[in-house]
């Protein structure tokens, strides 16, 4: 049997689809919409965008009702409201779509229903954002909207000239300065395609790939389980964006290893949450932020994935660092070596998974959009599903090979004849399942990525279409300008500082709200700021983008802490105190890329410049890891934790005098405490 024909069939069977369920063809409907907006763009970007938030609604309203109850009337009257609130919204999209020329005309000026459709279109966003993601975001915006209509009366410099009604909702709720702004724009192309890539790979094996691997490479080292959750949540990040999906997806196993082999919960609670997280910095497809910043600062998107890819190493070395030091401290062991799978039989198995990733990257570097790059993974992952499935039931290798070859010649036709080749060899994959009698569970796991794809985008694309109404406010009004002009007055004289309030800004922004809003805002604001303060373009935005990953582990509210809370068994507060520890380096390195943007190979930096700037991270990040964890090669104590952290903090200025500091103390300490380890074990001999 052939490797793929193995790996064809799943560890454990996808979850069938109940299609006798309405809200599941509301999904399929969504996900089919989406596939076709991507592959052949037959509507404007602004129909696109109206449906794509018409969507949403409809499905945000069939999942979370309202007066949901546990049955009888109130249930059933709970569920009639929702349709109706869920088909309200899909007619603002529609309203959009069938007067498109006749708004484009009026150019602001509101009839009657525009009104109507306006007003809903806002409010239901506000709702629907409220129902998936709290009151958070929500609250901020509905300031930022009150702001706009009465911010008139307000003294001093925030005043400004005042606006009707008639401007705000022709504002907010049409064109393409509110709800249909970039972040939806954004939303509707990149980050629904590469949600839908990730949950494609998901069903088709790709966690059981990152984990076995995992477990064969580091699981037999010391502290081997939380290293383990280290790099199966790094390489799930190069599928998925998600931070919190990344915590219930690999901390189902993770986190009970961890527990099992000694690691206290809130510690492997902390470790999970703070590897899923830099999943959102991970190239090649990082989170949703990365695509909404190439958007906003008119970079193309590989610009991004270069300036993280440093730093996204860095924080995963920072996590691996940490684990280890802990194990050490605690005296923990691997697992035994023969209970470890053998990660080479892992990737010889499921070899095929890792096609669309290599082409996705393939084809990102070399200059395709991410929209573009997207469509073909996404395509490949599918063809190879089905692929797998008819294998079983083609018998003899010359056949196989036959087919192998037939299949590539007709994805080939992609180069000729464009998307549509790809769902002609997909189509012709599924009817092949039903002619050979095979393929039923790739089938289902179809239905069922197609389905997941569409509910995992509702809380992005509900916060894109949310924060919309705060761009537009910050466009209309200009307080953008204001508020950094007194930012940058502070700054002037201390970039130091100016970075501090950005930070804090960011993490008080991220106890109620998730990082694309969190960037969306702190960007607007603060990002210009630092620009003007002469940091690099790039480099501040990935500064406020970093600190806005941190605020989700930040405490009190840090969401993914709080999503590991329940696998750990344990409180999210101490598991986020926990994460804070662990990521105790992501919140240095950014500050290091600011004074030394080749970090984030920035600036006209030769490659030796590069070389020791990394050089350095790394030193600062050993001694951060023992002063936090307070173990090397042996027990620290307090003053010798206090001499590394002083020895690090040396190291992020880009000055010489204070690197030559830095550098010498950190020898010092290296010498001091191998010493000191020696002495302590010839007493003990």
């Amino acid at each position: 049997m052939s490797a793929v024909h193995r790996a064809a069939a799943p560890a454990a069977a996808a979850p069938r689809v109940d299609l006798r369920t309405p809200v599941v063809w509301v999904a399929l409907a969504f996900a089919a919409f989406q596939l076709w907006m991507a592959a052949f763009h037959t509507l404007s970007s602004q129909v696109i965008r109206a449906l794509h938030v018409g969507f949403v609604l409809w499905l945000i309203f069939l999942l979370y009702p309202p007066l949901k109850g546990r049955g009888g009337t109130l249930g059933a009257a709970g569920a009639a409201l929702g349709w109706a609130l869920g088909l309200a919204g899909f007619a603002t999209g529609l309203y959009q779509w069938v007067f498109e020329a006749d708004l484009t005309q009026r150019a602001g000026e509101l009839e009657r229903w525009d009104w109507v459709a306006g007003i809903a279109a806002i409010a239901l966003v506000f709702e629907a954002a409220r129902r998936v993601m709290g009151w958070g975001l929500p609250v901020i915006c509905a300031l930022f909207l009150a702001y706009a209509a009465f911010g008139q009366h307000l003294p001093g410099a925030l005043a400004h000239r005042g606006y009707d009604w008639e401007v705000l909702i022709a504002t907010l709720g049409f064109g393409t300065e509110g709800i249909y702004g970039t972040p939806t724009y954004v939303s509707s192309t990149y980050i629904f395609l590469f949600i839908l890539f990730g949950a494609f790979l998901e069903q088709a094996g790709m966690v059981r790939l990152f984990t076995d691997f995992a477990m064969g490479t580091v699981g037999h080292t010391r502290g081997g389980p939380a290293k383990v959750a280290v790099i199966s949540s790094g390489l799930m990040g190069t599928i998925n964006g998600s931070g919190v999906a990344n915590v219930v997806t690999t901390g189902q196993f993770t986190i009970p290893l961890m527990k099992r082999f000694g690691y206290r919960p809130a510690f492997a609670g902390g470790v999970e949450a703070t590897s899923s997280m830099g999943g959102q910095i991970m190239p090649p497809v990082m989170g949703a932020v990365a695509f909404i910043m190439a958007e906003t600062i008119n970079v193309p998107y590989v610009a991004i994935v270069k300036a993280a890819l440093i730093p996204a190493v860095l924080y995963f070395v920072t996590v691996f660092w940490m684990v280890h030091l802990e194990a050490g401290r605690c005296g923990l062991h691997g697992l035994p070596r023969h209970e470890c799978p053998n990660p080479w039989t892992a990737v010889r198995e499921r070899w095929y998974l890792l096609l669309p990733l290599v082409g996705l990257v393939a084809l990102l570097f070399s200059g395709y959009t991410p929209m573009f790059s997207g469509t073909v993974g996404l395509a490949l992952t599918v063809i190879l599903i089905f692929a797998a499935a008819v294998m079983q039931g083609i018998r003899g290798t010359a056949l196989r090979v036959l087919f192998w070859v037939l299949l590539a010649l007709a994805c080939g036709g992609f180069f000729r004849f464009g998307a549509g080749a790809f769902l002609v060899v997909t189509a012709a994959l599924v009817v092949l399942t039903y002619v050979l009698r095979c393929g039923r569970e790739a089938r289902a796991q179809a239905l069922r990525a197609l389905v997941d794809g569409a509910q995992h985008a509702l809380p992005v694309a509900a916060a894109c279409a949310l924060v919309g109404v705060l761009i537009g406010v910050i466009n209309l009004t200009g307080v953008a300008a204001e508020i950094g002009g007194h930012v940058i007055g502070i700054g002037r004289a201390n970039l130091l500082l100016a970075l501090v309030l950005t930070m804090v800004t960011c993490l008080v922004l991220g106890m109620g709200i998730p990082t694309i809003p969190n960037y969306i805002i702190t960007s607007s604001l603060a990002a210009p700021v630092l620009l003007e303060l002469g940091v690099p373009l790039i480099v501040s935005h990935m500064f406020v983008f970093y600190f806005g990953i941190m605020a989700d582990l930040t405490p009190p509210v840090a969401l993914a802490a709080f999503a590991a809370a329940p696998i750990a068994r344990e409180r999210g507060l101490l598991i986020s105190l926990n994460a804070v520890r662990v990521a105790i380096a992501g919140f240095v390195v950014p500050y290091m890329a600011v004074y030394s943007p080749a970090l984030m190979l920035q600036g006209e930096a030769g490659p030796l410049a590069v070389a020791w700037v990394v050089f350095k991270a790394l030193v600062a990040i050993g001694l951060w890891g023992a002063a936090a964890i307070g173990f090397l090669w042996g027990p620290l104590r307090a003053w010798e934790r206090l001499w590394a952290f002083a020895a690090a903090a040396l190291l992020v200025a880009a000055l010489p005098v204070t690197d030559e500091l830095g550098l010498g103390a950190a020898a010092l300490w290296l010498a001091w405490h191998g010493w000191q380890r020696r002495r302590r074990a010839a007493a003990a001999a």
